[in-house]
């Protein structure tokens, strides 16, 4: 119990589901100064009421700790949220492209319309992307760029004018300018695998200023408070220069305006010069420095770029350069000596493999014991990468993007090999410590009832089964990576990620039960109360009234997020209203037997029976 006399909040009459194993359930939680100081029964916690405390009735409603996302992007995401229409959730091209349409009328010159990832073809029910001679047609004058995960970029014809690309323009080291036979630019970008070009044209377009820089990544925290976020550990990013780029999520910090517990990494800018980074920084910065919404957490994802294996499955994996082992040896060492944690992006067995044998080499003269150090992604990592992680005491972060990619791994690979992509129920096994989050908000969406879903169904977003049931996860072990198993990761564990006495006080009321609930609704799921440290940082449906600090409205006023919202354009009625149709159709006729979301897709005459159906219309379309 807190020093206080009594609670600043209890809620009561709730289904809470603690993750404490000395107590999993309980039904009333009292919080004091940001914690828990009391979980049990209502009548152990109501007595506890004071005359200030806030008291909410969860009227019989499931609780579950926060989600905390082992991998986002928040604080570049942040910066450009209110800029970027998000393609994240929308079920069909159509609707993709009405939003677009929309948008582009609005949106003022110089400014771009710019779709920034977090989407996949396979998630539309035409299972493509838009054409150029599409992009062109909608929007002739203003600029687009639309990037589809990190193989590809789409540019109008304004665009590449904005840009300056022309038949001159060179292609950069592993990226492709694609030309039409008079040798001008498409507008098509390619990775190949490098996601070099598609950064640097991103680049070139309008940022906002400062002031929208914060009213935007009020707004992006908003949108994962929704959807029951309440920490993150940022991995930072490209073109993410510390402490330049920082300086916006510090404001927030300093004047108590985070509703999200940042942990963030730092992010080498310069190949070449990395190891001057981290001296720098090292000497500059110190690991765990801040608060416990805003604080320090060591190196990474990027530590050299001689060792970035770009995860566009559509290419061949890349080959390391030989001198990666040097490069990361002088870096690792630099961490080590100075009791840093750090994450590297890898993605390939190769890479882990490698990186293992400078680990190994660094801990016979500089033990790592003490140092929470992990590899993030790991989709290919082998049985044997495995057993020397757990021996060397590391971690792995793992993230849905297989929920994204997993088509185009199985054409190049075979269903065979995307059956562990990653082993997570054989880590877990193994005693590795595992977590999970998203990766947003460019190679996934920053949803993280997605990857809850992934983890638990083992399919992509297009309904796609990748994983066997033995690589599958039940409910509660896959909320426990989402939550208690990633305070490791930042190293607070015991601190939160749990509905526990004197831990923070970070809990969620789903709009659905989550343990209750259809494996195909998981997806959908949103949060209808957010808390933080004990404050309401959102609240809907029945706890609306509770939702008393609200952001400004999203600046400028011609902001995609005024309209659309978030993911799944939750915020316009249209493009909801399809959803719900598209989530209905998704389940195969009865009377005729084909599925629903294909058919809509398909040309007549066909000469499959159950598609032909679907194609002209059936009466199973009048729900």
């Amino acid at each position: 119990m807190s020093t206080r006399s009594t609670p600043d909040v209890i809620l009561l009459n709730g289904r809470f589901t603690t993750l404490d194993r000395s107590r999993p359930v309980a039904s009333a939680v009292a919080i004091t100064d940001g914690k828990f100081s009391a979980v049990g029964s209502g009548e152990d916690v109501a007595p506890l009421r004071g005359p200030r405390t806030t008291v909410i009735d969860l009227k019989g409603r499931s609780a579950l700790p926060g989600l905390i996302d082992n991998h986002l992007h928040l604080i570049r995401g942040g910066l450009n949220f209110n800029m970027e229409l998000r393609w994240d959730g929308v079920r069909s091209l159509a609707d993709a492209m009405s939003m677009l349409k929309r948008q582009v009328e609005i949106t003022p010159p110089p400014q771009w319309v710019r779709v920034v990832g977090g989407f996949t073809e396979h998630q539309f029910a035409e299972k493509r992307l838009p054409t150029l001679r599409e992009l062109n047609a909608v929007a002739p004058e203003t600029p687009v760029f639309i990037l589809h995960l990190y193989d590809r970029a789409l540019l109008n014809g304004a665009a590449l004018r904005a840009i300056g690309y022309g038949k001159d323009t060179p292609n950069p080291p592993g990226g492709e300018i694609l030309h039409d036979a008079a040798g001008n630019p498409t507008g098509l970008l390619l990775a190949e695998p490098n996601a070099a070009l598609l950064y640097a044209a991103l680049g070139r377009g309008p940022k906002l200023p400062f002031d929208h820089q914060v009213n935007s990544t009020r707004h992006f925290m908003r949108e994962l408070n929704r959807l029951g976020v309440t920490g993150a550990i940022d991995a930072g990013g490209g073109s993410q220069n510390y402490p330049e780029d920082y300086a916006v999520i510090q404001k927030l910090a300093d004047e108590n305006l985070l509703t999200i517990r940042v942990a963030y990494n730092l992010f080498t800018q310069k190949p070449k010069a990395e190891k001057k980074d981290f001296l720098d920084w090292t000497r500059t910065s110190s690991y765990k420095q801040g608060t416990d919404y805003f604080r320090h957490n060591g190196a990474g994802e990027m530590l050299v770029y001689s060792a970035a294996d770009f995860e566009d499955f559509r290419e061949p994996r890349p080959d390391l350069a030989p001198q990666m082992e040097g490069e990361l040896e002088e870096v690792i060492r630099i961490l080590a000596a100075n009791r840093w944690p750090w994450r590297l992006h890898a993605t390939y067995d190769e890479t882990i493999s490698r990186a293992l044998d400078v680990y190994e080499k660094v801990n016979r003269d500089i033990p790592f014991e003490g140092i929470h150090w992990f590899f993030d992604h790991a989709e290919t990592i082998s049985e044997r990468s495995i057993d020397r992680i757990a021996a060397l005491g590391g971690g792995v972060a793992v993230q849905h993007r297989m929920a994204y990619q997993g088509e185009y791994f199985v054409e190049r690979y075979g269903f065979r090999a995307a059956e562990s992509t990653p082993p997570v129920a054989r880590m877990l096994a193994k005693g590795v410590r595992t977590s999970a989050g998203t990766d947003a908000t460019r190679v996934a969406s920053y949803n993280p009832w997605v990857s809850l879903a992934w983890l638990v169904t083992g399919k992509t977003v297009s309904g796609l089964t990748l994983y066997p049931r033995s690589n599958r996860l039940d409910r509660e072990t896959a909320l426990r990576m989402w939550t208690e198993k990633v305070t490791w990761f930042s190293d607070e564990e015991g601190k939160k990620g749990r509905i526990e006495v004197g831990q923070l006080a970070d809990l969620i009321v789903p709009d659905r039960d989550f343990f209750a609930c259809a494996e195909s609704e998981i997806a959908d799921t949103t949060s209808d109360l957010t808390i933080v440290g004990g404050k309401v940082v959102f609240a809907a449906g029945d706890f609306r009234p509770l939702d008393a600090a609200p952001p400004p409205p999203a600046t400028p006023d011609w902001s995609p997020v005024r309209r659309y919202g978030g993911y799944g354009a939750w915020g316009d009625s249209e493009v909801a209203a399809a959803r719900v149709i598209a989530r209905k159709s998704a389940s195969p006729c009865g009377v005729h037997g084909h599925e629903h979301a294909q058919s809509r897709s398909n040309a007549v005459p066909t000469s499959d029976f159950r598609s032909f159906w679907g194609a002209l219309g059936c009466a199973c379309w009048a729900f």
